[in-house]
């Protein structure tokens, strides 16, 4: 699972021309969900979009605080398009979850979010919609994060 990150002043979702869900100060978090992705995959995901610390700190300290900290609002879309694969300038997403597999997943995901932080402050797209993101990125900051395959994990563990 995959998650790009970006530290937002205001950010908001449009579906057909119509805005859906905004949100001011926060995160705005592109989704992706890879075909062997599982539920310790999408808890680790939701622990580091919560606790990392990509605002400044209630003592101007850079960096020290996180969106938990400040409550802010977090905007979430899911994008398929993160697990591409380029076949000459050809793109390719077999790595990517299929839609049938990922929109379940993708709404566990945000259940989880939820029940970590605020319901109220999780807002979401429109899923496997044609959707139009406006940000306004404050930094800019952007950061990835990818959860760590299990088999990388326990080969990371032995080399510690």
């Amino acid at each position: 699972m995959k998650a790009v990150i970006q530290r937002v002043t205001k950010a908001n979702v449009s579906v057909d021309s119509e805005i859906i869900s905004s949100i001011g100060n926060g995160l705005c978090v592109l989704v992706g969900i890879k075909r062997d992705d599982s539920a310790e995959d999408m808890k680790y995901i939701v622990r580091k979009i919560l606790n990392t610390k990509i605002f400044d700190g209630d003592d101007n300290k850079k960096w020290g605080a996180s969106v938990m900290d400040k409550q802010y609002e977090i905007l979430c879309i899911s994008q398929f398009t993160l697990y591409h694969n380029l076949k000459g300038n050809r793109l390719d997403f077999h790595r990517a979850m299929s839609a049938q597999e990922s929109e379940p997943f993708y709404n566990k995901f945000l259940a989880e979010l939820g029940r970590s932080y605020k319901p109220e402050f999780i807002k979401d797209g429109k899923f496997g919609a044609m959707m139009e993101v406006n940000i306004q990125n404050s930094g800019p900051v952007t950061i990835e994060i990818e959860s760590l395959n299990r088999s990388r994990e326990s080969n990371q563990s032995n080399e510690v």
